[in-house]
């Protein structure tokens, strides 16, 4: 088992107040091999790295990010630390309303190509995009071989978390820099009887506070477009990937739509 296997699938925004956009939501599934190989390089090389997010309320973050990122690879780390304090205070803020909006899951939803979009329906099209992106990976549903450590990078308040503790009986560490977050998700798992399961702490996805190799699913939804360092983020991600693992990235990504385009499609 010397290469991992790469694959990548492009999934339509179809985010009612948006509903034309240079913007989508991208699933990369990465398994990780038994022995070391050039998966960071191999990452880096397909160059997914200029995200962006439509949200309104994720631009402070992201226009922070691009800021900080734009004129160099390696953002210094004043601004660094700059970065990541404007990010937590930003959710620290707001997640009482996305929690309102939202409820447990603080991500789009995958709707189908040329269904209709209805707003009841958007918590149900969160969950559709878990399962989207775990039959996408191929994560399997044999007890023998499911995942039974699991970590989520950039968690929020912890809806995929207590999904995949709860879909697989594994355990779930989750990590976000927005203390609230991390309150608040602790407080959910224990109210929904997980507390044993799913913990949360602050913690910065460029520097996880675990060891090599403990996870067989990681998992990060919808928070890469933050990270002002693409290739140690993913270097993280397969770092605390344990050997056989599967890390599983979604995230937006934006691109210049061509002449032709109103919006993007899926592939």
């Amino acid at each position: 088992m010397g290469s991992p296997c790469y694959s990548a699938c492009t999934i339509q925004s179809l985010n009612p107040t948006c509903p034309s956009s240079s913007s989508s939501s991208v699933i990369f599934a990465l398994h990780k091999p038994q022995i070391h190989s050039n998966i960071i390089q191999n990452y880096t090389r397909r160059r997914i790295i200029t995200c962006s997010s439509n949200s309104r309320r994720r631009m402070a973050s992201v226009t922070a990010l691009n800021a900080v990122s734009s004129s160099s690879v390696e953002v210094g780390i004043q601004n660094q630390q700059e970065l990541k304090k404007g990010i937590a205070d930003l959710y620290d803020e707001s997640s009482g309303i996305w929690e309102d909006i939202w409820g447990d899951h603080m991500h789009h939803g995958y709707y189908e190509p040329q269904s209709s979009v209805e707003l009841s329906d958007h918590r149900a099209a969160q969950i559709r995009m878990i399962e989207k992106a775990l039959s996408f990976a191929a994560i399997s549903e044999d007890p023998a071989k499911k995942p039974t450590s699991i970590v989520d990078v950039g968690c929020g308040i912890g809806g995929s978390s207590r999904y995949l503790a709860k879909k697989y009986g594994a355990t779930a560490k989750g990590i976000t820099l927005s203390p609230v977050q991390a309150e608040r998700a602790q407080a959910l798992a224990d109210a929904q009887g997980l507390g044993d399961k799913v913990s949360f702490q602050v913690a910065d996805a460029l520097n996880q506070p675990f060891p090599d190799g403990q996870f067989d699913l990681v998992w990060s939804m919808e928070s890469g477009e933050h990270m002002p360092n693409k290739e140690k983020f993913v270097g993280e991600l397969a770092r605390v990937a344990a050997p056989g693992g599967t890390i599983i990235l979604v995230t937006w990504c934006h691109r210049d739509l061509s002449p032709s385009e109103e919006s993007l499609t899926p592939e």
